[in-house]
């Protein structure tokens, strides 16, 4: 038998020696190459990166902005105590929670448009080439897990149904950082190979160009944000037909998350025996004759729900520094409101010092000229600027002076 020349010797030590990362694995069978993993699985000439590539473009830009308007939603909703929360604009919340929802929906098509265009790499044979290529698949696997999870929870959570038991607030912020970390390292791994990407201008020419299908990838962007976007952006309100609420419907002409029955107060809303209770140095009780013969103020200020609505009402009611001063209250302080609801995460919330002294923050007695319907939060709500709905505690039954930033 003749002996292996120079050249097969040398690819045999190379082969001994080279990293156990890299090294190859032991193919699997090839009776486990079907359905998706078969030859000729993804025939369309669409499945190429200068494809996959621009539509990434627009979903990298999607998930950053979903990203920091996500942040700005978290922070402004359970604020770090170094973190000041101004309450100007007084639209500030709208417009970030409106975008950050609005662009969550316009990465439906998109990530759906991405995945279908990198499946072939997703379902590449052999799965795993080696332990090295391995890592990269579990990364892979890591970033569209992540992806998918953000965006289905958050549409969930858009039309408010909760088929699980843990707390979203909490697993869609941390997960978020998963997502947008793993976009990054992914990123950054092939970049030389999306600068190329987006460099070549040479199409297909068969079947659907790829001009083609990207147009219909924007088209499909459009519709969903315009057939939704109307549950913030009043002038697109009739189109909003995908929207789970409507600005101009529900009591008093504004929309409704949670009733009164929903809380338990019905009865508690409706009692004649019915007394704020005000702590504070100085502490005091008013029934809701006390309230109404107080000095009142009306203010424009809209109502914003992490859902993505959105409506403006004239509120009518005591501003809360009044109540706050009354009390003994030392300047700059906050407050705490404690709601008539038995039981629920947002019965309780705090008002820091700078919505708490602002003169646009009341508690509200009325709404657009009428007092204020069970299901908005009577006898009496919080209504302040630039703050999440679910912290603009309904059915205020105490007032608590706080004497330090919580």
């Amino acid at each position: 038998m003749p002996r292996p020349g120079p050249a097969t010797r040398g690819r045999a030590y190379g082969a001994r020696m080279r990293s156990p990362l890299t090294r190859p694995l032991p193919a699997p069978p090839e009776a486990l190459r079907r359905g998706p993993l078969r030859p000729g699985a993804f025939p369309s000439p669409l499945h190429e990166a200068a494809t996959a590539a621009r539509i990434g473009r627009w979903l990298g830009t999607a998930f950053a902005t979903c990203f920091v308007t996500g942040l700005i939603s978290h922070y402004l909703q359970q604020p770090p105590s170094w973190l000041p929360v101004p309450s100007r604009p007084v639209w500030g919340y709208r417009l970030s929670q409106g975008i950050h929802v609005a662009t969550g929906i316009a990465t439906v098509p998109l990530l759906l448009a991405k995945l279908w265009t990198v499946s072939p790499r997703l379902w590449a044979w052999p799965p795993v080439r080696s332990v090295l290529h391995g890592l990269e698949r579990l990364s892979t696997l890591v970033l569209v897990a992540a992806a998918l999870f953000e965006v289905a929870t958050g549409l969930v959570n858009v039309v408010q149904w909760y088929p699980w038991s843990f707390y979203f607030p909490r697993v869609h912020y941390y997960l978020a950082w998963v997502a947008i970390g793993s976009i990054l390292l992914h990123v950054s791994v092939k970049a030389p190979v999306i600068a190329a990407a987006l460099h070549e201008r040479t199409d297909t020419g068969e079947g659907l160009s790829r001009r083609g299908f990207l147009t219909a990838v924007g088209a499909a962007v459009a519709t969903v944000t315009v057939l939704t976007v109307g549950q913030t952006l009043r002038p697109l309100s009739p189109l909003a037909l995908l929207a789970p609420r409507r600005p101009d419907i529900g009591p008093q002409g504004l929309p409704v998350n949670r009733t009164a029955e929903a809380a338990q107060v019905t009865v508690l809303a409706r009692d004649p025996a019915y007394r704020l209770q005000v702590a504070g140095p100085r502490p005091y009780a008013l029934s809701l004759a006390d309230l109404r013969a107080l000095p009142q103020q009306e203010v424009e200020l809209p109502i914003t729900c992490v859902e993505g609505w959105s409506a403006t009402g004239r509120w009518r009611g005591v501003r809360l520094r009044d109540l706050l001063d009354r009390a003994g209250a030392a300047p700059g302080a906050a407050a705490r409101l404690v709601s008539l609801e038995p039981a629920g995460l947002y019965r309780t919330s705090v008002v820091d010092s700078a919505h708490a002294t602002d003169e646009l923050t009341l508690l509200a007695l009325e709404l657009n000229g009428e007092p204020l319907a069970a299901d908005h939060g009577s006898p009496a709500r919080l209504i302040a600027p630039n703050r999440p709905g679910v912290l603009q505690t309904k059915w205020v039954r105490r007032v608590e002076v706080l004497a330090e930033e919580p």
